[in-house]
């Protein structure tokens, strides 16, 4: 057995730890856009495959046994390659997605919206002063926004000129709560924009904002394809791939891709 897990997530880094704890040989797959990134536990790999072919020829290379899609719930093109380059070769994919706020106390409270660019027109109705979690890739689709004093947060600076008028705070979670309110009072933010990315690193700050009376803008994720295998903890990944479920679960890239099978 050899895993293959496409990480850069906090669940991806436990899911490495407990495959190297049960002594399966496991390689993370990490995309090489944070310069600083938290590495897991294992041997590790950095920069992108060359698409669809490349990861479908890398996973025969390389005897990968096992895919774990574990990157961010907004790492589309990534998880759209991983379930084309499975497919390709019969190697079973699991996809690990934490739950994602949709679920959360609060989800009521907040503005839906589908991308980044509704998530300012939404803020724009909202409010003057904005906070932007949603981050650095998406950063400059607010670059309009000259007028006003913004807050950004992100964990590598921006590679364009942000408007002076902004402050940009380069910091990786957590953020506790008492500090996520002090942000959002201290900057008199009046309207919060985020992505639905789920976890317990960043959730402090829907609280502070409930607790405070800033509305949140909060972009939807994208969905996942179609008859592709998803578990939302760690424990239930590990249980996929030590018991060999996933190749229960998807026997053949014919089983894997079956509607029917969601």
């Amino acid at each position: 057995m050899r895993v293959l897990v496409l990480g850069g997530t906090g669940e991806a880094r436990a899911l490495a730890a407990g495959l190297v704890d049960r002594g399966i040989d496991v390689v993370s797959s990490l995309a090489g856009r944070v310069s600083a990134p938290a590495l897991p536990v294992g041997a590790v790999r950095v920069g992108g495959f060359g698409g669809v072919d490349g990861l479908a020829d890398h996973l025969v290379a390389e005897g990968f046994t096992h895919v774990v899609d574990a990157t961010h719930p907004f790492a589309q093109q990534i998880t759209a390659n991983a379930v084309a380059a499975a497919a390709r070769v019969g190697v079973p994919l699991v996809r690990l997605q934490r739950p994602g706020w949709s679920v959360h106390p609060l989800a009521d409270t907040f503005t839906w919206v589908d991308d980044v660019d509704a998530a300012r027109r939404a803020a724009e109705e909202l409010g003057r002063r904005p906070f932007i979690t949603t981050g650095r890739q998406q950063l400059e689709s607010f670059a309009r926004w000259t007028d006003r004093y913004v807050l950004a947060r992100v964990v590598d600076p921006p590679d364009w000129a942000v408007p002076s008028g902004w402050e940009v705070l380069r910091a990786r979670g957590p953020y506790p709560y008492a500090a996520e309110r002090e942000l959002l009072e201290s900057r008199r933010i009046d309207v919060l924009l985020t992505k639905d990315s789920g976890g317990a690193l960043t959730e402090a700050k829907l609280a502070a904002a409930h607790d405070v009376g800033v509305p949140v803008v909060v972009v939807r994720r994208p969905a996942v394809p179609r008859g592709l295998r998803v578990v939302e903890s760690v424990d239930a990944a590990l249980a996929e791939v030590v018991a060999e479920g996933v190749s229960d679960v998807v026997a053949d890239v014919g089983t894997a891709l079956d509607p029917k099978r969601t």
